[in-house]
This record gives C-alpha cells, sequence and structure tokens, in this order.
C-alpha cells in the first residue's frame, strides 16, 4: 500500500468497501495530529463495545518486542477483530538519532513535560547500553558527545532522572527490535489481529520502513518545523483546519486578526493552540464570535520563534551559529529591526542580570551554583527585587506624569495616591515558577563583564542610527555589531566571571 497523510485517511476508510483491513499500520509525525489519526483508525477497527477485551494498548517506550509479537499473535475470547497498539513507539531510533533525541528531552524539560523528557532520555540511555550509574556528571562529557552542554545541561538531566528513579522507569534493553519487530511482520500475524504503531520519527532508509509500506500502511502526519516560507503555509495550513474544527463544533467565529493574535501566543504548537482555542470557546459562552480582547484576557504567550535561536547564539557569543541563524532569519522575510530589537531585548536582559548581582539582592548567586539551589536561594531574591524595580519605575512614572501636568496648567498639581503596578518587560522573572530559563539567563551573563554589555549598548545605540538612516544594506550592519559583540576581549576582560564563584 502506498504512504497517506493523515488528511487521506477517512478517504481510505470510507473507500475501503469489503476489503479487509491490513495487519499492520505505523502513524507518525506531529503528535496531536497522530493522535487523531489514531483514534480514527481504532474506531473503524473495532467498536467502543468490543474494545474492553480485543483492543490492548502498550506503552511504546516500556513495552517488549516480543510482548507485542505475542499478543499480536494470540487469538482474541470473543471472535472479531483485535487490535494491538504501540503508543509512542522508539522503534525507529538509532545511535545516530542520540543528539537529536538529547535536544528533544531538553526541550520538553523547558516546557515543564518532565515525563516526556524523561522517556527521550531513557531511549537515549537504552540506545547507547546505559546504566543511571552511567550517567554520572562526571561521565556525560564522554558518553553524551557534543550534543551536550557541561554545567547548563546538569540540572535538567539530574532532575529528570531524578523522576526516572522516583517512577521506578527502566532503561529499554539495547538490542536490535526493529529487526525482530520486521520479520515477525514479514511472516504474518494471527488472523483479524492488527497492530498500530505511533511514533514522532521514522528512518525511511531502514528496511522495517519498506517492509510496513509494503506489507501495511503508513501514514504522515508530519508537519514541517523549519521557518523557511514553505515551512511556514505548511504549518499555517494545519492550524487553519485545527481552528476551523474545533469553531465549526462551537458554531463560533474569528476574524483574521483574531486568529492572528492567537498565533502570536501559541507559534505552531499544535496541542497548546488547540487547547487554548478550547479555553476561548469555553471563556466566551454563548457569544458567537471570538474577539481579539477574549484573547488578550484569558491566554499567555508561550510561542517559541526561530528567533530565539539567534538571540541565544549572540548571548553564548558564538559568533558562527549568530550568523547562519540572521541569514536564516533574515531569508524567511522577518524585517531586520524586528532582529534588532531582539537582540537589543537580550543585552538589557543581562545587563538587569548583572544589576542584580551586584546588588544586595544578588549575595545569594554563585557562577558554579547548581539548579537547586538556584531555584531555592536565588529565584525569591530575584522576584522581590523585581518588585522593587517594578515599585520604582511606577514612583518615576508619577513623578513625571505630574510633572507633566503641573507644566501644562502652571500649577502645582497635588500628589495623586499610590497607583496600580506598573507593567514593563523591564524585569528578570516575568513567571518565576517557571525557573530554568531565568537560570540559563544567568548562565550566559557570566559570558559578559558589565563593561562589555555596556559597549554593547553603546554598539547597538550606534547601530540603530545606522539601520534608520544610512541606507546601508541592514544586513551588513547586523553582521557588524554581532561580530563586535560575540567578540571575546583579551585577559583584562572577565567575559566568562563574575565576582563570586564556589
Amino acid at each position: 500500500m502506498p504512504v497517506i497523510t493523515y488528511k487521506d485517511l477517512n478517504k481510505y476508510i470510507a473507500d475501503r468497501g469489503t476489503d479487509p483491513f491490513l495487519p499492520v499500520y505505523l502513524i507518525y509525525g506531529e503528535e496531536l495530529l497522530t493522535q487523531g489519526a489514531f483514534d480514527e483508525l481504532v474506531n473503524a477497527l473495532i467498536p467502543a463495545s468490543k474494545r474492553s477485551i480485543n483492543y490492548e494498548p502498550l506503552d511504546g517506550t516500556q513495552a517488549n518486542v516480543y510482548e507485542v509479537i505475542e499478543r499480536v499473535n494470540t487469538f482474541s475470547l470473543l471472535p472479531g477483530t483485535k487490535v494491538i497498539a504501540l503508543r509512542g513507539s522508539r522503534i525507529f531510533y538509532a545511535r545516530q538519532d542520540k543528539d537529536r533525541l538529547l535536544d528533544s528531552a531538553r526541550q520538553a524539560f523547558e516546557e515543564d513535560k518532565i515525563k516526556k523528557a524523561s522517556g527521550y532520555l531513557l531511549s537515549i540511555m537504552g540506545l547507547l547500553n546505559l546504566s543511571f550509574d552511567d550517567v554520572d556528571p562526571a561521565n556525560r562529557p564522554k558518553i553524551l558527545g557534543s550534543g551536550y552542554s557541561p554545567g547548563d545541561d546538569d540540572p535538567w538531566l539530574d532532575e529528570t532522572l531524578a523522576f526516572c528513579r522516583e517512577n521506578n522507569l527502566s532503561v529499554p534493553v539495547a538490542r536490535d527490535d526493529s529487526q525482530i519487530l520486521q520479520l515477525a511482520i514479514e511472516k504474518g500475524f494471527a488472523k483479524d489481529n492488527h497492530l498500530i504503531i505511533t511514533t514522532e520519527l521514522v528512518d525511511k532508509r531502514r528496511s522495517l520502513y519498506k517492509t510496513l509500506s509494503s506489507k501495511g500502511m503508513i501514514i504522515d502526519c508530519s508537519v514541517p518545523k523549519g521557518a523557511r516560507r514553505v515551512d511556514r503555509i505548511a504549518q499555517e495550513a494545519v492550524l487553519a483546519e485545527r481552528k476551523n474544527a474545533i469553531l465549526g463544533a462551537a458554531q463560533k467565529t474569528m476574524d483574521k486578526a483574531t486568529y492572528q493574535a492567537l498565533y502570536e501566543m501559541t507559534g505552531f504548537d499544535l496541542r497548546t493552540f488547540s487547547n487554548n482555542l478550547e479555553k476561548l470557546v469555553s471563556y466566551t459562552g454563548d457569544r458567537k464570535e471570538i474577539l481579539i480582547e477574549d484573547v488578550e484576557s484569558v491566554l499567555q504567550r508561550t510561542k517559541t520563534d526561530p528567533i530565539y535561536e539567534f538571540t541565544n547564539a549572540v548571548t553564548d557569543r558564538n559568533p558562527v551559529q549568530a550568523l547562519f541563524f540572521l541569514d536564516s532569519i533574515l531569508s524567511s522575510d522577518l524585517h531586520p529591526l524586528q532582529v534588532f530589537t531582539a537582540m537589543i531585548n537580550q543585552i538589557r536582559k543581562l545587563l538587569l542580570v548583572k544589576d542584580f548581582v551586584e546588588s544586595p539582592y544578588g549575595s545569594d548567586w554563585q557562577a558554579a551554583c547548581p539548579y537547586d539551589y538556584f531555584q531555592k536561594r536565588v529565584i525569591p531574591a530575584v522576584v522581590e527585587y523585581d518588585r522593587k524595580l517594578q515599585d520604582q519605575l511606577g514612583r518615576w512614572q508619577t513623578m513625571l506624569a505630574e510633572e507633566a501636568d503641573s507644566k501644562k496648567s502652571g500649577t502645582p498639581v497635588k500628589k495623586t495616591k499610590k497607583k496600580k503596578q506598573l507593567a514593563t518587560d523591564l524585569l528578570i522573572a516575568k513567571n518565576p515558577k517557571n525557573s530554568y530559563p531565568i537560570f540559563q539567563l544567568f548562565k550566559k551573563s557570566e559570558r559578559f563583564s558589565k563593561e562589555e554589555l555596556l559597549e554593547a549598548v553603546d554598539s547597538l545605540n550606534q547601530t540603530d542610527k545606522r539601520l534608520k538612516s544610512s541606507g546601508q544594506n541592514p544586513k551588513l550592519v547586523l553582521e557588524k555589531v554581532i561580530l563586535g559583540i560575540c567578540k571575546v576581549r583579551g585577559k583584562g576582560c572577565r567575559a566568562h566571571g563574575s565576582r563570586r564563584t564556589v
């Protein structure tokens, strides 16, 4: 059978007629699309009334391939169709996927999805035949290689490993499960028994993939993750499908501007986008139209843009990566001034962290402190620092407003009572509960001295003038300031030092 997309699944089921279902199906790609295709296929294969006995779901991160084969070759107690589902399978993962899996684990942890992060980490350990003791901090540079960043990755690795131990999660046994499963598929299953495999990624070069496509069916639910124009068009098409489905079921509408506001909150994160849209449906009640005001009232921004890769490269003082991402971002039609603004914001944050570290509030910060120490000792001080800063900014704003009113009226203006807290982005910890990105920001600040950051601010001011008035090529102007910021000075500069170390 050919490979089909999730969009064609409904047509395949409807047009099947009296043809029997195939013995094996592989569904891979975007998590939410995979879940939808899986549900649709299971509903077609086996009625809900028979699912308590004739349907057996297995956890792909823990299931033994021999157990899967045994179950799919065991006849059901009741006559009719039997379905074995191997959910979230790691069957296509290989040793060369280590860095990719490590990136996925890191991202899942940063999104507060520690169970998902643990699944990726256990997969790496299984592929490399590692025990929990093997992933000791001293061994990590050797066993995890270039994908591992000493110091930066240790906090989330330690917390994820602790989660695995506390929940008695085991490392999958290292063996070639794909070949074992391939032989079983080629041999065939018990009559009327079917196997459905779901996974995030596949390797189309593997012989297992070819066997699955010849003996069964592959349902492609993947969506491009890049920032190219063609990738964004594909992503927006998927989001539009999801939006139309949810709004259609709720009999609600949303104009283009409101949709754009929603997209700016989530980016292409299909699950978050869908959950947020469901929240808006519930929030608006009987009202038929969802408005921009609803989006601003209900939702929080979770979008992660490719531009963050660029700003991270700049603050890592990695000019090669910074210039690479700059080229990629500008090629995707992002305006140079947007890139420039992102760079300014990042330098401002680093300068703010420096001010905190040099203030009495920063006495507990240590350059080599572990993440749990940072959570317990530093974050409370950061929250207090932010509160004091916000109060000060509010007083300044009030004072300036009174002075302006006084000049306008020609008479002194009576001082107003304390106004509500000023809303500002000039804070270190907007979300103290998500402290790991803040920890990373502090680590990045150690790559610069305060003098360097002040020089960077001056360079950015000069760059602002050149971008807006000189007529020079914006890309060349940005490249120059990036190289200046990323350049590590001589011995007199403490680019990687602060006044405290453990």
